[in-house]
């Protein structure tokens, strides 16, 4: 169950951080508040998760879940560029983070 709500806070912080960027600087109320929200219940859940799940481990899924999310938002919502490297460098980190899963117990 601890994995499952470690992906949900991931999940979460990928809409926070979408909401950040639509919120100019926090200069738009409704992104801002839904940053705010969106972000202490990512927070609450990577806590919950950490209760069992080690500390590293679940801090570098819920960081990796977040970038690739990030990543993902900035390129077919937001039309950023998906450059060769930029692509090579999301490679890496869902590498990264499939090693993570699979050395922890």
């Amino acid at each position: 169950m601890a994995w499952v709500i470690l992906v949900l806070a991931g999940i979460f912080e990928v809409v926070w951080a979408y909401s950040m960027k639509l919120s100019i600087g926090f200069t738009k109320l409704g992104p801002s508040l839904i940053t705010l929200l969106f972000m202490l219940l990512s927070f609450g859940l990577l806590a919950y998760a950490m209760r069992t799940l080690p500390l590293g481990t679940a801090y570098s899924i819920w960081t990796g879940i977040g970038a690739i999310g990030a990543f993902l938002v900035g390129i077919f919502i937001l039309g950023e560029a998906a450059s060769p490297m930029r692509i090579l460098a999301a490679l890496l980190i869902i590498s990264g983070l499939v090693l993570m899963k699979l050395s922890s117990s």
